[in-house]
């Protein structure tokens, strides 16, 4: 990591891991597709991890079948693109931004869907100074995101792509099937060069969803991130990120936070599939999704109160609150499947009693 980036509170994955991706490309003899930093194997060793020829550790950014990755950096090396689907916190996101970093050695060329995202997003809009100074012209043109990655023979993330109005999501259709962009008041169009592609990220788990048309999602391969299938990857996951959040944010390492990550990680499992991790025990759910990305701003939390208001030392305390306020979203129905958990369950483990201590002091 640079000096640069050292001073940013959340560097971009190629700012962060510049050293492993230089370190990637030295040591990278296969073939690299056009317009690619690196071949779709050192790709795919830059998410999951390994080691390099020379002894460099690349570290793992995703924690989960190595298979996935390699499907998703395949169809990126073609002329489809990839829609990263999931249920919230399944690293739909990260992903994205490390195979952009990888590929193209630039995550930035980013659009955030939402309700209110237009479709100059998508396709460009103008400088309306000099649209009305000067007319129409390639100067007054106001290049989307996905227009410059065009431009650029480089990779476009759309985050949140079903977020986004129906005729805004249609507008990549002609992008991705003609793999052009007209450009109809200049009598033009960009042309996208080789590299050029698009990596979406959806779920259907948010309120406001706007299903894909047939004819986008043909356009589309779809590949599935789960959520993690152990307790131990879901702890990995937790533990590396929140020690990465920690050192951003200049957060003292606190002592027992193992212990409380693998409580939060039992308490959100637990909790995400109705039944405690021996099956003895059927639970009701919550209506919140209790996603990994969850568990870590617990955690982090945590981690400040420790640091902060505390002595250091990671308590039940600290994460008590965090995880009621992600478990109880509604009042009502949420409040009773927390308060049903806390004595079928949390009161009954022995070692767990500073916690339903802690929790019960939060009131129902």
């Amino acid at each position: 990591m640079t000096d640069t980036a050292a001073a940013l509170q959340r560097p971009h994955a190629e700012q962060l891991f510049a050293a492993e991706l230089a370190a990637l490309a030295a040591a990278d003899d296969r073939p690299r597709p056009p317009q690619w930093r690196l071949s779709p194997w050192a790709v795919v060793t830059y998410l999951m991890g390994g080691t390099l020829p020379g002894g460099e550790v690349v570290t793992p950014k995703y924690v989960g079948s190595r298979r996935l990755i390699e499907t998703a950096v395949a169809t990126v090396a073609t002329d489809r693109a990839l829609l990263l689907l999931g249920v919230p916190g399944t690293a739909k996101s990260w992903v994205s931004e490390h195979l952009a970093a990888a590929i193209s050695g630039d995550s930035t060329l980013l659009v955030q869907g939402t309700a209110g995202t237009a479709e100059e997003a998508v396709r460009y809009g103008w400088n309306y100074a000099r649209l009305l100074a000067e007319g129409p012209s390639p100067a007054a043109l106001v290049p989307s995101p996905v227009m410059v990655a065009m431009e650029k023979g480089a990779i476009a993330r759309i985050e949140e792509l079903t977020r986004m109005p129906s005729d805004v999501q249609d507008a990549l259709i002609t992008v991705l099937s003609e793999k052009s962009l007209p450009v109809p008041e200049l009598t033009s169009e960009v042309q996208a060069r080789r590299g050029f592609n698009v990596v979406a990220t959806a779920n259907d788990r948010d309120r406001g969803v706007n299903d894909l048309s047939s004819a986008l999602r043909r356009r589309f391969n779809t590949v599935v991130l789960p959520v993690p299938a152990t307790t131990e990857d879901e702890v990995h996951i937790v533990t590396s990120r929140v020690a990465e959040l920690g050192r951003a944010l200049d957060l003292p390492p606190a002592d027992g936070a193992d212990h409380e990550i693998r409580r939060v990680v039992t308490i959100f499992r637990e909790l995400r599939r109705g039944v405690t991790e021996d099956g003895r025990t059927s639970l009701k759910t919550p209506s919140g999704t209790l996603s990994v990305a969850e568990a870590i701003s617990v955690v982090t939390s945590g981690l400040a109160l420790a640091a902060h208001f505390g002595d250091g030392v990671l308590r039940a305390g600290d994460v008590a609150a965090g995880i009621r306020g992600s478990v109880v979203r509604d009042p009502v129905g949420d409040a009773t499947v927390w308060s049903e958990y806390l004595e079928t369950v949390v009161r009954e483990r022995r070692d767990w009693s500073d916690f339903y201590r802690a929790a019960r002091e939060l009131g129902d």
